[in-house]
């Protein structure tokens, strides 16, 4: 049994080269978060650790943040870490406040409107209302109605 494994076993050396690899080729896909793409980097270096290919934290940082599309750019300028960890942090907190998808509106107070000054009556007519005549000289009278 012990020959066989040896037989159709894989290289370490072969595991190695394929996710030495796709740690180094990968780029983060148009459109896709940065959360899944950092969780798929830090896999590959766990990977890289277990088959002791690994390399040191701030090659690993360098590559990763390679990886990130050119609208990360202003991150990369200013970004300050101490850990792997605290890097894949600080880009889902610069994806969140960078790409909203609706922006959000905050209400503090609801005011009140009051008009200042006079207010300008319209009168609206209708077809179908009655005129109202008053006779010339006759206060104290009835109006008189007219169709």
């Amino acid at each position: 049994m012990l020959r066989m494994k040896e037989v159709y076993a894989i290289p370490d050396r072969h595991i190695r080269f394929a996710t030495t690899k796709a740690f180094f080729t990968t780029k983060t896909a148009k459109g896709s978060f940065v959360q899944s793409h950092g969780i798929k980097m830090l896999s590959l270096v766990e990977k890289l650790e277990d088959l002791k290919a690994g390399l040191d934290n701030d090659m690993y940082i360098d590559v990763i943040i390679q990886s990130l599309p050119p609208s990360y750019d202003p991150f990369i300028i200013n970004y300050n870490m101490n850990g792997l960890e605290k890097l894949i942090n600080m880009l889902i907190q610069y994806e969140a406040t960078t790409y909203k998808s609706a922006p959000e509106v905050l209400v503090g107070e609801v005011s009140t409107f009051k008009a200042k000054g006079k207010r300008v009556r319209r009168w609206k007519r209708k077809k179908d209302k009655e005129k109202v005549v008053v006779a010339a000289g006759s206060a104290d009278r009835a109006p008189v109605a007219l169709m």
